[in-house]
């Protein structure tokens, strides 16, 4: 049998794999285990296709993060007149270049959702790493782009971004145009979140930052007059935790074979937002055009209101942050 000399280079060597191994098998169940629950909170959110409540058709996951980040992006967009097909490549865009994640990193000193580079103009750090920002600087320079709703989805982003690898954007584009039909209200009830075990804390929400932020989204207009729910909140809550956001014109009628109307698609904007941002604000019940979502029913996604309930809702969207 061969004797290794005691100070042989290859003594240790068999021991420093192992170790090496079991370094990556527990790098690698730490990531896997990070990406795959949600990242903090372990909450998970669905985007599914048709009638989302149905549970038919399409159907995309994404984290927490990645839904508050998405919904950024759809608001900037709206806010800003952009057509749905303009969300969908922003969206498409920023899951290539970032994942749907606001990262301070990149190729050179590309940073944010969009990975743009303060060395190219489009901004300082800090503003890059502001989503509704690089947001707005996309959708900017997208509408400069002539026919950019027209052109193939991965030739309108690569005027934009100027990508070394301008065809990668394709392979997003179903689940961007899936999470911009939800996320600019065309597809009712079609967005849900839930928090698996553990991804709750127990702490209230805070009606104020819930205005806050919905005056950032959609601009001053989305809360013409703050005031509490005209009515006791599901579950005993107390009517003066709950938002109240007027949709004018959510109960007209649908527009020709089947379209939404403005005024209900506008509902679903905002309640749609609100179940992204459910996790960051802490929010409890969202109730809209007789549908309801609830934190601690999540696993049920939206479901009907009981009829008593049901008839003035449409008009307006109702956010509760937990108490």
């Amino acid at each position: 049998m061969l004797q290794l000399p005691p100070h042989s280079p290859f003594r240790g060597r068999p021991l420093r794999i192992v170790a090496g191994v079991v370094v990556l098998l527990a790098l690698a169940g730490y990531v896997a285990a990070h990406f795959l629950s949600g990242g903090p909170g372990n909450t998970r959110c669905v985007v599914r296709g048709g009638d989302g409540a149905q549970g038919s058709g399409a159907r995309y996951q994404l984290t927490a993060e990645q839904a508050v980040n998405a919904s950024v992006i759809s608001a900037v967009g709206t806010s800003r007149g952009m057509p749905e097909r303009a969300v969908t490549i922003a969206l498409a865009t920023a899951l290539q270049e970032s994942a749907l994640r606001n990262i301070e990193h990149g190729d050179r000193d590309s940073l944010g959702l969009f990975q743009q580079r303060p060395s190219q103009g489009w901004g300082t750090a800090d503003q890059i790493l502001d989503p509704a920002y690089s947001a707005g600087r996309f959708y900017q320079h997208l509408n400069e782009v002539p026919g950019y709703s027209r052109l193939p989805l991965t030739v309108a982003a690569q005027r934009v971004q100027k990508s070394g690898f301008p065809q990668a954007y394709a392979k997003h584009e179903t689940d961007a145009a899936l999470l911009a039909s939800a996320l600019t209200g065309r597809t009712p009830a079609s967005l849900s979140c839930e928090a698996s075990a553990g991804g709750t804390d127990g702490r209230g929400g805070d009606p104020a930052e819930v205005r806050k932020q919905l005056t950032a989204a959609f601009g001053p207009d989305v809360l013409p007059a703050v005031r509490g729910a005209g009515g006791p909140a599901a579950g005993g809550a107390g009517s003066a935790r709950t938002v109240v956001v007027p949709v004018p014109g959510a109960a007209a009628e649908d527009g020709p074979e089947g379209t939404r109307g403005a005024g209900a698609q506008r509902g679903w904007e905002v309640a749609h937002w609100a179940m992204a941002h459910s996790v960051e604000l802490r929010i409890a019940r969202i109730a809209h055009a007789g549908w309801e979502w609830r934190a601690d029913q999540g696993d049920r996604g939206w479901r009907r209101m009981p009829n008593a309930e049901a008839g003035t809702a449409a008009e307006e969207v109702r956010i509760t942050p937990a108490g």
